[in-house]
């Protein structure tokens, strides 16, 4: 019970966004929940589920950090996590997830393609780059943060978005 009350509550946050003018919580924690939630969302290829599911994070050490802490003692999709905290994309040659902090978006052509047709994740946090080619991107409308969700970005990838994660997302 208590569970299927968090998945709700989470579930709810995601659908309205979140109050970026509350201050309850420090954004890097409410990026990690986030993505915690959109790898649940996620489906991986089945060549994608073999060695450790890798989490690279570039240029936020406290939003690695945090996915550490999520993850510590935890698999995803049967896979041990590994979480990667570097400061350039080049530094990255393989990821379930690729997230690319804001401060670092100028590296987004790069792993663009570097990534491109890998089963990678790519979630980004600047305006604009969702309409660029992220598979998932935070926005922020009207003072809240809301996602925008690549449909030919994800499924270029070989991905696929469960129609739960789909519905509460931005469709681009």
């Amino acid at each position: 019970m208590k569970r299927i009350s968090r998945v709700l509550l989470v579930i709810a946050i995601m659908v309205f966004g979140f109050n970026l003018k509350s201050g309850d919580r420090p954004m890097h924690e409410i990026h990690s929940m986030l993505m915690f939630n959109f790898i649940k969302y996620v489906e991986w290829p089945t060549d994608a589920k073999a060695g450790n599911f890798v989490i690279a994070v570039v240029g936020d050490e406290d939003v690695a950090s945090t996915i550490q802490n999520f993850y510590t003692n935890r698999t995803v999709k049967g896979q041990t996590v590994k979480v990667v905290n570097v400061d350039d994309v080049s530094a990255v040659n393989n990821a379930h997830v690729l997230y690319i902090s804001s401060n670092k978006s100028r590296e987004f052509d790069e792993a663009k393609e570097k990534f491109a047709g890998k089963s990678t994740l790519m979630i980004t946090d600047k305006s604009g780059l969702g309409k660029k080619g992220s598979c998932i991107n935070f926005q922020e409308i009207n003072g809240k943060l809301k996602f925008e969700i690549n449909q030919a970005s994800i499924k270029g990838n070989n991905l696929k978005v469960s129609t739960q994660l789909s519905s509460m997302g931005i469709l681009i």
